[in-house]
């Protein structure tokens, strides 16, 4: 799907397969986003350095991973450019422009491009200097509408990676300590791996009217009164690839759910001798047309390569016809995430072959889901959290999802550090016994909090 870009520090060459995932995936969100109004923009890749520092929390969060522009046509820049980590700064400087009045509001909008952080440990498609993604930037005129913004948007993040992706996911807040850099409360959907580690799989902010007050964004209100916008901002990323290689796929190469897949099923005709070829070929091309299968009829290339191509790139389905095949009226159902080979009467592979398709998304979904279950455990003490953690090892496919009560204090995210491990999100849906004392000061919570190791 991907190969280090070997010249670029911790960038990748995203090939012909794992692009056209991503488009997928692009479509589905997109057709959400513009469902719920928001419309598609671009801007600028280059961001004036002063920008960053007008929010003092953001640009101390961003700068160890900031790639800056100093030198331009041969000349020292008078202000350097600072290449996108992200967006809020320069749109908020054009939202300010935009904005005047409580009829220019709410403000939605989402743009596609590509962002720059500059990492010190880079992993394909989890942690690259360069990846891909979408951000989405929004104004309101009051905090509820802001909040509500940022929940929808998180319900879209986690309906996609469900729905589509059949990769169950924890909705939650952040704590404090793992916000983003210039946000009143960050959310995010919570992933987990084949070994058990969690992937911060997407997030939504409630950024209040800090941007807007850094920018200046101000607006007449219903009473005739200025007031400050309140803004959010929401991403997924080429990150989302990496989380759903490591949902489903196994030893023998990527699985895709039908969902996502670019090419859900593709026929292989085999047949050996010259007189078999023509008969099989048009029976595998009138068979595929009408089931809206790919023929793979590449010369030079055995049924048994073939089988293997299609088999690492994840394809659902693939379908076998020969010579017997034709003779007997029937054809070959073989299944990516089982193996299971099915014959099936051609007159009635057309619903077989959407009966797998659908029986493999629910059944991806139900094992990933299954598998959270069966790893996530509470705890009841620091020493049970660190006990679970220790033993928890990811490289023998057994880490956890820890359920424990916890305050959402700094100090207590740097002790849970201590055994390598993060608060991943404080669940929005309390699963669980509600109400309890926090592990490390004692104090009454909510509900519990999920801890885990994580990429």
């Amino acid at each position: 799907m991907a190969e280090p870009a070997e010249i670029v520090k911790g960038c990748m060459v995203i090939k012909a397969n794992g692009y056209a995932v991503w488009e997928v995936l692009q479509r589905e969100l997109d057709q959400r986003f513009k469902a719920t109004n928001h419309q598609n923009l671009y801007f600028p890749l280059l961001i004036p350095e002063s920008f960053l520092k007008k929010e003092a929390e953001h640009v101390e969060g961003f700068s160890p991973e900031l790639a800056v522009v100093t030198v331009a046509g041969g000349k020292t820049l008078e202000e350097p450019y600072v290449i996108r980590p992200t967006s809020e700064t320069i749109i908020g400087h054009f939202f300010a422009k935009w904005i005047q009045s409580w009829r220019d509001l709410p403000l939605l909008c989402n743009q596609w491009a590509n962002v720059v952080r500059w990492e010190l440990r880079t992993r394909m498609f989890l942690r690259t200097t360069e990846f891909l993604w979408q951000e989405g930037h929004t104004a309101h005129s009051t905090h509820e509408e802001a909040v509500e913004e940022s929940l929808r948007m998180l319900d879209v993040y986690a309906e996609v990676s469900e729905d589509v992706m059949a990769m169950p996911v924890i909705k939650g807040v952040k704590t404090r300590a793992e916000k983003f850099a210039g946000a009143l409360r960050s959310y995010s959907i919570e992933a987990m791996m084949q070994n058990g580690l969690a992937l911060q799989a997407g997030t939504s902010h409630d950024l209040g009217q800090n941007f807007g007050k850094a920018f200046d964004v101000k607006f007449q209100n219903k009473e005739g009164q200025l007031d400050y916008v309140w803004q959010t901002s929401w991403g997924v990323s080429t990150r989302l690839i990496g989380g759903l290689i490591m949902t489903h796929s196994d030893d023998k190469g990527l699985v895709l759910p039908p969902k996502l897949a670019p090419v859900k099923s593709v026929l292989v005709p085999i047949y050996r001798k010259e007189e078999e070829k023509g008969p099989v070929l048009e029976a595998a091309h009138r068979i595929a047309k009408e089931v809206g299968a790919k023929v793979d009829d590449r010369e030079g290339q055995s049924p048994g390569a073939k089988f293997f191509h299609w088999e690492r790139r994840g394809v659902p389905v693939v379908l076998e016809l020969g010579p017997r095949d034709l003779a007997s009226g029937k054809i070959v159902l073989k299944r990516r995430d089982t193996g299971t080979k099915e014959p099936v009467d051609q007159t009635a592979i057309a619903g077989k072959l959407a009966e797998a398709l659908a029986d493999m998304q629910t059944g991806l979904f139900t094992r990933a889901k299954e598998r959270m279950k069966a790893n996530t455990v509470l705890a009841n003490s620091i020493g049970e959290v660190e006990e679970i953690l220790k033993n928890a090892t990811a490289e023998k496919g057994g880490g956890k999802f820890v359920m424990a009560h916890i305050k959402d204090d700094p100090a207590v995210d740097a002790r849970m550090k201590e055994f390598k491990a993060t608060i991943r999100n404080i669940p929005l849906v309390d699963e669980f016994d509600g109400p309890g004392k926090c592990i490390v000061t004692g104090e009454t919570v909510p509900h519990r909090a999920v801890i885990a190791k994580s990429y």
